[in-house]
């Protein structure tokens, strides 16, 4: 991967790197760190490449750490279904109206080996407020997977 190369040459490391494929796209999300000289330099070396290489997409930018996030609680949710339209729109709707944060979200679609179904997974890392009560806030989760006829759990991070 030529980006992993160019920031190792900049003087830059990668503190987080996520990839996906999507379609037929492989998405990549890099988060590097290093001296200002140094970001500055991967700046212009990223800018060089995404002009020579036209079937590369790059965008980047500055960004800042992320500040702790003490008072969230990890949770993992986990949504299996038929797939079906606004599936995922109500679970992370659900999930905004009760101020949980959605930290990290995964969700795809495919046929069911055995009888070739439509289906829809999701896993979901949530953030809950210390002091909201978990085991309220699961009964209502469950009540609204019971209602649009959801396979879920909700269960802490446990790592």
């Amino acid at each position: 991967m030529p980006l992993v190369r160019r920031i190792a040459d900049a003087g830059c490391n990668l503190a987080d790197t996520r990839v996906s494929t999507l379609g037929s796209d492989v998405c990549v999300i890099l988060l590097a760190q290093g001296s200002w000289d140094a970001v500055a330099k991967l700046e212009t070396t990223l800018d060089k490449l995404a002009r020579e290489d036209r079937d590369l997409h790059l965008v980047h930018y500055r960004t800042q750490a992320r500040a702790a996030q003490t008072h969230l609680l990890p949770y993992l949710v986990e949504v299996i279904a038929a797939d079906r339209s606004g599936v995922l729109a109500d679970v992370i709707e659900f999930f905004t109206r009760n101020g949980i944060s959605i930290e990290q979200l995964t969700s795809m679609r495919y046929q069911a080996m055995q009888t070739g179904a439509g289906m829809f997974q999701a896993q979901i890392t949530i953030g809950i407020p210390a002091d909201s009560h978990i085991a309220t806030l699961r009964d209502d989760f469950l009540e609204l997977c019971d209602r649009l006829n959801l396979d879920a759990i909700m269960d802490p991070v446990k790592f």
